[in-house]
């Protein structure tokens, strides 16, 4: 694939076009720097929208000047700089805003550089503060829970809205509003560009890790499309969660999430045959499984517990992650200890998700009576109706206890619940698997 140079976006974003192989080395710098020098511009500026057309004044700055000069030392000192310097030009032609003018100044003073992008040390910014306040922005809850996934992915994942739009199956379009809209809406809603006060916090805090979450389910799980996975949101979502445990390493489900992605992440590989057919997990080659990504799992989960967070929802789940991980054969998994964790999970975070969860695991530990007796109890649970998974949990069990009829009506039920293709495929050859069974019992 050709390297690439930036664009200008109908979101105000940076998307690519191709150019020669300097400018591959630029668009890796943009990637990685791209959301520290947004959070330090939406810091001295006080204006998400603007830090990012700040930001992308300062990409094509570099791609102009790079290509000669070469990439500098500390490429993401001089692209602030660069950026300020701008921000000083524009500010300076209005008058209503010379009170953030005087506070860049400042902040450039402080750099020992002023306007200088040659220089070779980060600028003086508190970069974690800077991405903490950037994350807790993005996520806001005046903003919907599209808007947030929308706006995270992009100013903190540097995500183009191709690059978006493409993950998600909807148009580019699409994404460009809601993109163009939360910004709107923060700085409608006068949103601060701040670390929330302790009281608020924990609520806050969780809402930032869901959509770190979201993001990293659509990829493991795709909602729709005809792929199973989408690897590269499991990556996107994994890299934001590091971030997080670096710049709120206090915090135990910061570190019980990250340990949670970083434990699925690692069957990624297995979860899947040449075909791009999804193998579940009792069937997959644990050989396949990455024990880099499980070994850092196992790490970012004690240190959960260390900081007293092991009761977490994401930690518990991490947990749950960690009994699989942990089993070198699938009849190594220590079921029994499974349901435990899930009636723990249930308490914490009611949910019929969990409940369903949890009849699977006591199916496997007390044997599938016991996990459907708890499925049943579920069959009319208002929330799980369009639930693919509530059809396909009770259709396996209804194999296992020897009513392979009833299990190909709930197979066929769960197919056509799904938008995924992969899921409904797998859905109908089991639902095929069911029919031939029942004929055998009828022969």
């Amino acid at each position: 694939m050709p390297p690439a140079l930036p664009r200008a976006t109908n979101d105000g974003g940076i998307g690519l076009v191709a150019v020669n192989e300097t400018n591959a080395a630029i668009e890796a710098v943009v990637r990685i720097e791209s959301a520290r020098l947004i959070a330090g511009l939406a810091h001295s500026t006080g204006d998400v929208g603007l830090a990012e057309e700040l930001a992308q004044d300062a990409v094509v700055a570099a791609l102009e000047q790079w290509p000669d000069s070469g990439v500098p030392r500390n490429a993401g000192a001089w692209l602030m700089t660069v950026a300020k310097r701008r921000a000083i030009d524009l500010y300076r032609r209005n008058e209503r805003l010379r009170d953030r003018y005087g506070q860049i100044g400042r902040d450039l003073a402080a750099d020992g550089r002023a306007v200088d992008p040659d220089f070779d040390r980060a600028v003086s910014d508190d970069i974690d503060d800077d991405l903490l306040r950037l994350v807790f922005t993005a996520c806001h809850p005046v903003l919907s829970v599209p808007a947030r996934v929308a706006l995270t992915l992009r100013l903190l994942g540097g995500l183009t809205t191709v690059e978006i739009a493409r993950a998600y199956l909807v148009p580019e379009a699409t994404i460009a509003q809601r993109i163009v809209r939360a910004k709107k809406t923060l700085a409608r809603a006068q949103v601060p560009f701040e670390v929330p006060e302790p009281a608020e916090r924990p609520a806050r805090l969780s809402s930032v890790l869901e959509v770190v979450y979201l993001i990293f389910n659509e990829g493991y799980t795709a909602t729709a499309g005809e792929d199973w996975m989408r690897p590269t949101l499991c990556a996107d979502a994994l890299r934001l969660g590091r971030i997080l445990a670096q710049i709120a390493a206090d915090e135990p489900e910061v570190h019980g999430l990250v340990a949670l992605m970083e434990i699925q992440a690692s069957r990624l590989s297995a979860r899947t045959d040449d075909a791009g057919r999804p193998i579940l997990l009792l069937d997959q080659n644990r050989l396949l499984w990455d024990r880099l990504l499980i070994n850092r799992g196992l790490a970012a989960m004690a240190r959960a517990e260390e900081l007293g967070g092991a009761r977490g929802p994401y930690a518990l789940q991490a947990a749950i992650a960690a009994c699989h991980a942990r089993a070198v054969r699938a009849e190594d998994t220590d079921w029994a200890l499974i349901a435990v964790l899930y009636t723990i999970l249930a308490e914490v975070m009611p949910s019929p998700i969990v409940q369903l969860n949890r009849a699977v695991a006591v199916s496997m530990a007390d044997g599938p009576q016991a996990g459907l007796d708890l499925v049943d109890e579920l069959a009319h649970e208002p929330s799980l109706q369009s639930y693919a998974l509530l059809p396909s949990v009770r259709a396996d069990l209804l194999v296992k206890v020897g009513r392979p009829e009833e299990a190909r009506i709930e197979f066929e039920r769960a197919a056509a619940l799904t938008s995924n293709v992969r899921e409904r495929d797998l859905s109908l050859e089991r639902a095929r698997a069911a029919a031939r069974a029942a004929s055998r019992d009828r022969d």
